[in-house]
């Protein structure tokens, strides 16, 4: 059982971690793209939300409680990762009046992160059922492939705001320009990836 528990967790781990897969660390890197360190409990409830979100249908995906459209599921994971790269840029603008506007709107942000959430789950029960094999039960497998996500993904958070750090405190980029960078570069990747998707 604990080796099982630490395959499917390593296999969590690795899945949104590949390189070769990066659309899924495209999206936690815009995801993060305006926040700092010392913003952590507003990052911890924009993460929160997500994780429910890709909890709840990569566990309905893979229990075959719902079907999906994979060619769909696809289209639409780089279309959350260029919303979110373009509120990101909105959010960042240097304008007093539209600060005001962004922070009263943080429970739409949530919102969206939950139902981005939603279609990554998607995403990610592909890759999960392939690898299910004729498991008898595959609750545990779910639940370790699930942890190991989560791993991934506040390895991928830490790298992010850590490079932030950097290159804000050590190389003096202004802050602006920074989220303009991270968010641009997501949402041109993300924009090509749409087309391919839809096109290719």
């Amino acid at each position: 059982m604990g080796s099982e528990f630490l395959v499917y967790l390593r296999l969590g781990f690795e899945h949104i971690s590949d390189l070769a897969g990066y659309d899924h660390i495209l999206f936690i890197a815009a995801l993060c793209a305006v926040y700092q360190w010392q913003q952590w409990r507003q990052l911890l409830w924009l993460v929160t939300a997500f994780t429910v979100g890709h909890s709840v249908t990569l566990a309905l995906a893979t229990l075959n409680v719902i079907t999906i459209n994979d060619a769909l599921v696809e289209f639409l994971i780089p279309l959350t990762i260029f919303i979110t790269s373009v509120l990101n840029i909105v959010e960042a603008e240097p304008d007093a009046h539209r600060r005001a506007a962004t922070r009263r709107s943080w429970r739409i942000k949530y919102a969206l992160a939950l139902g981005f959430g939603l279609i990554h789950g998607m995403g990610f029960s592909n890759f999960l059922r392939a690898v299910l094999g004729a498991e008898e039960s595959i609750v545990w497998p779910l639940f370790a492939f699930n942890v190991g996500l989560e791993l991934g993904q506040l390895f991928i958070l830490f790298f992010v705001l850590l490079l932030a750090l950097v290159m804000v405190r050590l190389v003096r980029m202004r802050r602006y320009d920074w989220v303009l960078v991270l968010s641009g570069a997501t949402a041109g990747i993300a924009l090509t990836m749409m087309v391919e998707r839809a096109f290719g």
